[in-house]
């Protein structure tokens, strides 16, 4: 039976493609979900993308993850250096989880190098672009297969 998968994605997501790609990359969310759902069927994976730029939507998609998904994978954008909240509502999921970004967190502003969230999630995986989600989806599936 495949198992499921929700990828999160934080504020301002919606806008890649459009913004910052010489951090962010030239690939649109869209293009990043497709190339996730092809990743997670050819590991009997199947994939929910969300996308929100409300922290209170993410905390409620976060919270569906105990009885509906066998694991998570969460880009939390800017959240990842500001939500307790957030932080909270993965402590409280008993699933495999795992944080990505697709820059380098640990290589941009010094605000942007402490990861609140990761606190949360069994590991995080930051600075791959685009194959961030896809390094990602493969860790996730391990975790849960394995």
């Amino acid at each position: 039976m495949k198992k499921k998968i929700l990828i999160i994605n934080g504020p301002n997501l919606n806008l890649l493609g459009q913004r910052e790609d010489d951090i962010y990359g030239k690939d649109t969310l869209e293009n990043i979900k497709n190339a996730s759902e092809t990743k997670g069927k050819s590991l009997d994976l199947t994939i929910d993308f969300f996308q929100s730029n409300n922290e209170g939507e993410i905390i409620n998609k976060l919270h569906e993850v105990e009885e509906l998904y066998d694991g998570l994978i969460i880009n939390p954008a800017a959240y990842t250096h500001s939500s307790i909240a957030i932080l909270d509502s993965l402590r409280a999921i008993n699933k495999p989880k795992i944080e990505i970004h697709l820059s380098n967190i640990y290589s941009r502003e010094e605000y942007r190098k402490k990861s609140i969230t990761s606190e949360g999630v069994n590991g995080l995986i930051c600075g791959f672009g685009t194959n961030s989600y896809i390094l990602g989806i493969e860790a996730i599936a391990k975790l849960i297969y394995n």
